[in-house]
């Protein structure tokens, strides 16, 4: 009973399952990564089956079926991590603002991630078709947004008390790292990593996608940096650490992004930079969960 007790009822496991989520949901991001890269999307042909015959690979079984089937699995143990967290945080928390938000949060992740699942499946069931398979990458950082969320309350990480524009200013940091990602979809797939040799891609043109894309970073590395000035001519701690954390990131993606397309978009360099993205997701929501609204000081500076 006491090593349960440690497993799932104190405040430090239910910091530690958070924690957990986080790794493994950007994990999770990157071994997707891995399966498009080596053409291995289509390894299982169908789902929720490997194949017609059976749930798992067999008879002549090649390594994009053993890639595809093992990233299956893994959601399993994204399952775990979260339904412990959802349990623990039921154990441990009280029927108070912070504890019934702790509970939702991880009750959305623990209900997210077999719905993931299935969007995965769909993308297979589509063959690759890449707007299906953007929508599956776009929930695995919606997921990562909501473990911030949780991460911050279960800390007690405590934010800045802000005036309205320098709220909105994170938050608009936020939004635009989201879209940024999402034009990252596109590129991809417009780009030669389908998965499978013989998925679509958009029809768009990737130079042009690029760029649009490239804007979008820059736009929001700017916005960034805007919001890290003010937070240091301000006192805002918690804003500032976060904000750093996240030009940081960003000019690392964009160097990983500059890197990838002017060398042929190698697979290793792509997998950074999905990496990356993950990352960036987390640092972005860090900066928008760091601050909140005071209307005193709004008026005070107006």
């Amino acid at each position: 009973m006491d090593f349960l007790n440690r497993l799932l009822g104190t405040e430090v496991a239910l910091r530690r399952w958070s924690w957990a989520s986080l790794v493994a949901n950007i994990g999770i991001i990157v071994t997707g990564a891995i399966v498009r890269l080596t053409a291995s999307g289509l390894g299982c042909s169908t789902w929720p089956q490997c194949n017609d015959a059976a749930y798992v690979p067999h008879g002549a079984i090649s390594h994009h079926s053993l890639i595809e089937f093992g990233n299956r699995l893994l959601t399993f143990v994204l399952i775990i991590i979260a339904v412990a967290c959802w349990i623990t945080a039921r154990r441990v928390t009280v029927d108070d603002p912070r504890g019934r938000l702790v509970r939702r949060l991880t009750l959305l992740v623990a209900l997210g991630i077999p719905f993931q699942g299935v969007i995965g499946g769909v993308t297979v069931l589509s063959g690759l078709n890449p707007f299906v398979v953007a929508l599956h990458l776009l929930l695995s950082l919606v997921l990562v947004v909501l473990i911030v969320r949780l991460l911050f309350a279960v800390t007690a990480e405590v934010p800045d008390t802000v005036g309205r524009l320098d709220r909105t200013l994170g938050v608009a940091t936020f939004a635009l790292m989201m879209v940024a990602c999402w034009l990252g979809t596109v590129v991809t797939g417009s780009g030669p990593h389908a998965g499978d040799g013989g998925a679509a891609r958009t029809g768009f043109d990737i130079e042009v996608v690029a760029r649009i894309h490239s804007a979008t970073v820059w736009l929001t590395v700017l916005l960034t940096v805007t919001v890290l000035v003010r937070a240091w001519r301000a006192g805002h701690r918690v804003v500032r650490r976060w904000a750093t954390a996240l030009v940081g990131v960003e000019l690392v993606q964009a160097g990983i992004g500059y890197l990838q397309f002017f060398t042929g978009l190698p697979a290793g360099v792509v997998l950074l930079h999905l990496l990356g993205a993950g990352l960036a997701a987390a640092a972005a929501a860090s900066v928008m969960y760091s601050s909140r609204h005071d209307s005193r000081l709004t008026r005070a500076a107006a």
